[in-house]
């Protein structure tokens, strides 16, 4: 059987398709979203309390490689084949490139149950992954579009991915639980890190019902788009496998490494395209992560890559 939490981002996936009046209150939302930032920084943290002597500076900078190259990658297939706009195939590469915090919160969910091993760093390749694909794919956007956009600075365009709501919940919560350790943060463990599946359980319901307002119906005239959207979490989550057996990492970590090249944000992405790229269809990119990549790895995709790790290194 699939992880628990994945049976409630279905509910509300069914939900939206039968047009039930089924909703969560936009204020608790916000509130799950922050919280769920907030409890897997501490976690992260935790693991990193008494364990930075130990961290590999080659591995960090692999990943956040990774950040790199996945859209660099992307970019020509959006142009190419995928027959979009520059500013499109660069918004989605952006996407792509940069993760998915819900699609992490499940993959850390399904490792912890699994009883794989993950490395004290594991939680930095969240913040690592998601800051390079937006900065590269902005900053090749202004190249390309030859100064007929409007001017954004790379100083802008840094300070707004560093200083998005994401990552000051995780960077912060990184930081506190590092300097406190489980001991410190012992009051706040039956709400937040007790209570960390139950909040991933709501938010994925959440997640469910706006899927189902994405995709339904589904434009199909954006069918290359569509394809791409399916096949391109599979591809991609075998760089993160790659990469992770290259550098000797535990199979949790692999999994989760995995995981976050397969995702697309839906969230700090969004935020930094619709203020730097204006004529990018920010529709298009949330049909395509949150529509479509988002269920597909989280219905089908993690447990597969669990299993195709599983093989590799079990």
């Amino acid at each position: 059987m699939p992880d628990i939490v994945i049976a409630f981002f279905a509910l509300g996936l069914l939900a939206g398709v039968i047009k039930s009046d089924l909703k969560v209150p936009e204020s608790i939302y916000e509130t799950l979203s922050i919280l769920l930032m907030l409890t897997l920084g501490l976690k992260g943290g935790m693991s990193l309390h008494g364990q930075t002597d130990h961290l590999q500076p080659m591995e960090l900078l692999t990943v956040v490689g990774l950040g790199f190259i996945i859209p660099l990658a992307l970019f020509p297939i959006l142009r190419l084949l995928v027959r979009l706009t520059t500013s499109d195939a660069a918004s989605i590469a952006a996407h792509y490139g940069s993760v998915s915090a819900g699609t992490f919160a499940v993959v850390m969910a399904m490792a912890e149950t699994a009883g794989w091993e993950l490395r004290p760093e594991t939680t930095l390749y969240l913040v690592m992954l998601e800051l390079p694909a937006i900065v590269i794919m902005l900053w090749l956007h202004r190249r390309l579009s030859k100064g007929n956009q409007p001017h954004s600075s790379g100083g802008n365009i840094l300070h707004e991915a560093l200083t998005s709501r994401g990552v000051v919940l995780l960077l912060g919560g990184v930081i506190i639980g590092w300097l406190y350790g489980p001991q410190g943060l012992e009051p706040l463990a039956p709400m937040l890190l007790s209570g960390f599946k139950t909040l991933l359980a709501l938010f994925l319901l959440e997640m469910g019902l706006v899927t189902a307002k994405v995709c339904i119906p589904l434009p199909l005239k954006q069918w290359r788009l569509l394809v791409f959207a399916a096949i391109t979490p599979f591809a991609l989550a075998w760089v993160g496998i790659a990469a992770g057996i290259t550098m000797g990492l535990p199979a949790g970590t692999v999994l989760v490494l995995a995981g976050l090249t397969a995702s697309a944000s839906y969230i700090a992405a969004p935020a930094a395209i619709r203020a730097a790229i204006p004529d990018a269809n920010i529709g298009l990119a949330m049909l395509a992560s949150l529509g479509i990549t988002f269920p597909v790895n989280v219905l089908i995709g993690l447990p597969l890559y669990q299993h195709w790790i599983a093989g590799l290194l079990q």
